[in-house]
């Protein structure tokens, strides 16, 4: 039995499938450590969706090396997917495997520890139209309120700053018996929300003509008896299908909210990033939405300093923001990353210039999440409750993902969906009471 420690950088793809690693290696029989502590093997799950993701991911990985000399340093995920050779460079590093094949992740290990070498051993393959889906289980060892499964992986859409195609590959898709098994797994496990997740998650079942739908995959998620909450992860505004939204209307059960990448609010930086929308297209989709789910929460993502955005660019973006009321935006200055199309652009804006518009952007993104709070003030709303929040208080998170603060009264809510009443907002945070029957 070996000691196994894992560290993870990045998105909640990644923490999903280093969730399904760890499964593996505990049912395997090998141990679970803290990766400040002493491990046999150190495993990296990296990043490189942003530089500083990239150099996150490199200097945890010269942490391993440095904690344990004689450890197993293995590194997975979008770094060696993207820079094999540049990982393999890397003095102390023993394995690297892709974002595939990481269902033999234990027998690799297993093997290497019997059979130590001085090379790396490089169990990266490319990713083709013709690489499946790989069906691991989900993780179940965390704290039994909500659990993430991947059931899409891949991106066609070739944004030009992103490099998540390259590193993740074509589109592919789990199959709704596997979507059956693991939701039905994962409630007999106790977890009371599932979240579907994926690298492009709206495009599921979309590489074969004649293949299911997000909405089939949704379907078969809330016809598991016993799924008390379903979330969906990110996706793109134009591949909200109105059988979606319905669904959404009629069953409690699918969570009012919507994470919906807008990226820029000018038209002329998405034609540029080779979005799929316009921004009307964008506020005629979010008009629907709302229209049809009123209590819906909508977060999104934006990125400043794209190359070529001028000021009055980043003006136009800041208006369309605040037009849109999102409950929450995601502020992300531009990163170039290396083999996009981006990096090669003219228009190349200063540090010092993204760091002033991201500064002012987040201003409004705090007005508006202040003002979408204090419009929950006396609402009543299922709370799925997480862990307690300093003395006789409890917090949670509402169907759409809003967190709130009660008083437990010494009472353990961890893992409970109570009905609660939103009774004020303090300036930062919800707080409520929870409706006694």
């Amino acid at each position: 039995m070996a000691k196994i420690a894992f560290y993870t950088l990045g998105c909640k793809v990644n923490q999903a499938d280093t969730a399904s690693m760890e499964n593996l290696f505990l049912r395997s029989g090998h141990q679970l450590v803290s990766f400040d502590g002493e491990a046999d093997v150190y495993i990296i799950n990296t990043c490189v969706v942003t530089n500083t993701g990239q150099r996150k991911s490199r200097q945890t990985i010269h942490r391993a090396i440095r904690k344990n000399p004689n450890a197993l340093i293995v590194v997975t995920g979008c770094y060696p997917q993207t820079a094999a050779e540049e990982v393999k460079a890397i003095a102390g590093v023993d394995m690297i495997i892709g974002n595939q094949d990481r269902a033999q992740i234990v027998q690799l290990v297993e093997e290497r520890l019997a059979h130590r070498q001085t090379d790396t051993l490089d169990a990266v393959h490319k990713l083709t139209a013709s690489t499946a889906f790989e069906e691991m289980a989900a993780g179940d060892i965390t704290d039994k309120t909500r659990a993430f499964l991947k059931i899409q992986e891949g991106c066609n859409q070739f944004c030009t700053y992103c490099i998540i195609p390259y590193a993740r590959g074509p589109l592919r898709s789990r199959s709704l018996e596997s979507i059956r098994t693991e939701t039905q797994r994962l409630i007999s496990a106790g977890f009371k929300e599932i979240v579907l997740i994926g690298i492009h998650l709206g495009c599921y079942g979309k590489e074969n003509p004649d293949g299911p739908t997000l909405y089939d995959a949704v379907k078969t998620v809330l016809d598991v008896p016993g799924v008390q909450r379903l979330r969906l992860g990110s996706l793109e505004s134009v591949e909200v299908e109105p059988r979606l939204l319905t669904l959404m209307q009629e069953d409690a059960r699918f969570c009012r909210h919507l994470h919906l990448p807008l990226q820029s609010g000018c038209d002329k930086t998405l034609q540029a990033m080779h979005r799929p929308y316009t921004t009307a297209k964008f506020k005629t989709l979010l008009a629907d939405i709302k229209t049809k789910v009123p209590d819906i929460a909508i977060t999104t993502d934006v990125i400043v300093g794209f190359p070529g955005e001028t000021e009055a660019d980043f003006e136009t973006t800041c208006k369309f923001a605040e037009s849109c009321g999102f409950s929450k935006m995601h502020i992300f200055p531009f990163s170039a990353r290396k083999g996009t199309p981006a990096e090669k652009f003219a228009g190349a804006v200063t540090e010092a210039v993204k760091k002033e518009r991201a500064d002012i952007l987040g201003k409004i993104d705090e007005t508006m999440h202040k003002t979408f709070l204090q419009g929950m003030v006396g609402q009543n709303a299922e709370v799925l409750f997480e862990q307690p929040a300093g003395e006789d208080y409890f917090e949670g998170l509402t169907g759409n993902y809003q967190r709130v603060f009660v008083k437990s009264g010494g009472h353990n809510l961890g893992g409970e969906i109570l009905p609660v009443k939103i009774t004020a907002f303090d300036g930062e945070k919800l707080l409520g009471e929870i409706i006694k029957d």
